[in-house]
């Protein structure tokens, strides 16, 4: 496993990280056992995965607690996350109620610290609360040892344009963002990992991979869409395989494995998550993000044709997704 230093903080991660949330949740969307879904993580680390990125939010803090009780702590990097709000209300949690949330995931990991701390999801409007309010008190908890790094996610479905990361690359509070961005969704590029790189925050990948290039009626839909909208070309509304042109000698296996490298070679990106509750799915898509970058004609074909391309592949995941 290749590894990075995860932005301006000590911690030496490597570049696939597993993701626990997703569609799939370590497989517990998709009737996976327990048993099944431990197996998963323990086959991660195995593949000398080494961030593991879970939330309060997911229900498989749990699981990985169980996952990381058989190796030494130190040898793995723990992500988690809690809600400064609720989905749909515009009236965010009070602060003390994050603390709650950490103090509750510290439990449910067995562990005594995690080693990179979100608030979850933040939308713009209540980046200025986070900001003055939860911050202080999340860095209280870092004192005491509890947190060892402070970071951000963004709500990519409802706020396409990253206004809140945004802002938050100019506060220097945060040390890690997690950022969505993939091959429809280039905008980051100048809006995120610019700023992110210039001020050494860390990045966690996340929707490199979702229902968009898992599943091609997904993709042949929204082709369709952008089409008629006249945001691609006509073509690509036809065909069963609109990016097709990827998968050739020297270029990409699937569309799925032209996904996770186009990530994972994006300058500004320290880790790309992958989530699944398939071994088979796992290993095939760590392979993908360790394997070279895709060519340059490829790369400037995908910027010429998706490059403008802000909102696409953002949808909430639903159980029948993978990411």
């Amino acid at each position: 496993m290749e590894q990075t230093t995860l932005g301006g903080t000590e911690l030496r991660v490597g570049v696939a990280g597993l993701g626990c949330g997703g569609s799939s949740r370590l497989g517990m969307r998709t009737e996976k056992s327990r048993a099944q879904s431990v197996a998963v993580l323990r086959t991660a680390l195995d593949l000398g995965v080494n961030l593991v990125d879970t939330a309060a939010a997911y229900g498989t803090e749990e699981i990985v607690g169980e996952g990381i009780a058989a190796v030494r702590r130190e040898s793995v990097i723990i992500s988690s996350k809690a809600r400064a709000h609720k989905d749909g209300e515009e009236i965010p949690f009070p602060p003390t109620d994050l603390i709650e949330s950490l103090e509750a995931s510290l439990g449910r990991l067995g562990t005594d610290y995690i080693d990179v701390f979100h608030v979850h999801g933040v939308l713009p409007q209540h980046y200025e609360h986070v900001r003055e309010n939860v911050v202080p008190l999340l860095l209280a908890e870092k004192s005491k040892g509890k947190i060892r790094h402070l970071g951000i996610t963004e709500f990519a479905a409802m706020d396409p344009g990253q206004g809140m990361l945004k802002r938050a690359v100019e506060d220097d509070c945060w040390e890690v963002m997690m950022v969505a961005f993939h091959m429809l969704n280039q905008k980051p590029r100048e809006q995120v990992f610019a700023h992110t790189q210039r001020q050494n925050i860390g990045t966690l990948l996340m929707y490199a991979v979702r229902a968009i290039f898992s599943r091609p009626e997904r993709l042949r839909e929204a082709m369709r869409e952008l089409a008629a909208d006249g945001r691609v070309p006509e073509s690509f509304a036809s065909g069963d395989n609109p990016l097709d042109f990827l998968i050739h000698d020297g270029g990409a296996e699937s569309v799925i494995d032209a996904a996770y490298r186009y990530a994972r070679h994006e300058p500004g990106v320290d880790v790309v998550l992958t989530g699944t509750g398939d071994i088979d799915h796992l290993r095939a898509n760590v392979a993908s993000i360790l394997k070279p970058p895709l060519p340059t004609a490829d790369l400037e074909t995908l910027e010429t044709l998706f490059g403008g391309l802000e909102d696409v592949g953002l949808d909430r995941p639903t159980p029948a997704q993978s990411n």
